[in-house]
C-alpha cells in the first residue's frame, strides 16, 4: 500500500526555517522530519512513498539522490576519481518523487499524483506531523466501516492551564493545559479509497482538500473518523520544532516506534 505525503507548501509560520528549505526538510535530531514520518511509517510495513513536492523542491529529491553519501562515511580518491561509501546507512524506503507544482493546493497536489497510486487504496498525511498512531489498526477500522476515506481525528491540549477559583479567589482546581473540550480535529493518517478520485473533477490546483473534496466526501457520508488518543504533534511553528526536538533528544519521542 503506497503512502502519499503533502510536502509542497510554503511553511509560512515557520518562516525562521522555511525561509532556507522546505518545511518538511526542517531537523529534529539532525533528521528532516519527512524521514521521521517515512521510518515511522516503514517501521509498521508501509514503505512505498509518493511524496507531492512544490517549494523548493530540489532539497527533497536532492537529499534522496544523495541519501548514501550524506548519511555514511565516504573516503574521495581525488587522484582516481573514486568514491567509496563505508557502512552505508540504507533504509526500506522506495520514494517516488513527484513536482505538484509551486503553488498548488493540496487538492491539486493529490490530483497531480493520482496516476502514481493507480486503481488501490491508498495512505495520505502531512509532511510535518508525527503521531504514534497504530496504522495498522487504523486500516482495520477503515475497512470495517466500508467508507472511501478514514481521517484521523486528535484532541489538541490547551496551550495553558485551567484555574478553578472560589469568590475568595482561592484556587480550588488547577489542571496544567487540559484536552480542548469535545473539540476533536483532522490530524491527518487517512486512509483513502481510489474513488476518493470521484471528487476531483475538473482544475483543483487553486482547492484545499480540507475544503472542498473533504466536505463533498463528507456530505456524501463518506467520511469515517479513527479517534487517537496517544501522540500527535504537528510542526506548525517554532515552539513546536523545539518541543519535538527536546523530545528526541532526551530519548522520549513517542512517534520513534523503530529500533
Amino acid at each position: 500500500m503506497k503512502v502519499v505525503i503533502f510536502a509542497g507548501g510554503l511553511g509560512t509560520r515557520l518562516m525562521e526555517e522555511t525561509e532556507a528549505r522546505p518545511k518538511p526538510m526542517v531537523e529534529i535530531g539532525g533528521r528532516p522530519i519527512l524521514w521521521h514520518i517515512m521510518k515511522f511509517y516503514e517501521s509498521q510495513g508501509f514503505n512505498d512513498f509518493i511524496v507531492c513536492l512544490g517549494y523548493k523542491q530540489a532539497m527533497i529529491k536532492e537529499y534522496f539522490i544523495n541519501y548514501f553519501f550524506t548519511n555514511s562515511d565516504i573516503t574521495v580518491d581525488l587522484s582516481k576519481n573514486k568514491t567509496t561509501v563505508h557502512q552505508p546507512t540504507q533504509e526500506n524506503f522506495k520514494v517516488t518523487l513527484v513536482d505538484t507544482g509551486y503553488e498548488t493546493n493540496t487538492a491539486g497536489r493529490l490530483k497531480r499524483v493520482q496516476k502514481y497510486i493507480g486503481n488501490e487504496s491508498f495512505l495520505l498525511t502531512y509532511g510535518d506531523g508525527v503521531s504514534d498512531v497504530n496504522i495498522k489498526k487504523l486500516l482495520a477500522f477503515h475497512k470495517t466501516k466500508g467508507k472511501i476515506a478514514t481521517l484521523t481525528s486528535i484532541q489538541l491540549p490547551g496551550r495553558f492551564g485551567n484555574l478553578e477559583i472560589d469568590e475568595k479567589g482561592d484556587v480550588l482546581k488547577f489542571v496544567e493545559k487540559p484536552v480542548d473540550d469535545g473539540f476533536w480535529i483532522n490530524g491527518g493518517f487517512m486512509v483513502l479509497e481510489p474513488s476518493v478520485f470521484n471528487f476531483f473533477e475538473g482544475n483543483m490546483d487553486e482547492i484545499q482538500f480540507e475544503k472542498g473534496p473533504l466536505i463533498e466526501i463528507t456530505k456524501s457520508g463518506e467520511l469515517a473518523t479513527y479517534k487517537h488518543y496517544g501522540f500527535w504533534k504537528c510542526m506548525d511553528a517554532m515552539r513546536d520544532k523545539i518541543e519535538l526536538e527536546e523530545l528526541w533528544n532526551y530519548g522520549k519521542a513517542p512517534w520513534k516506534i523503530w529500533d
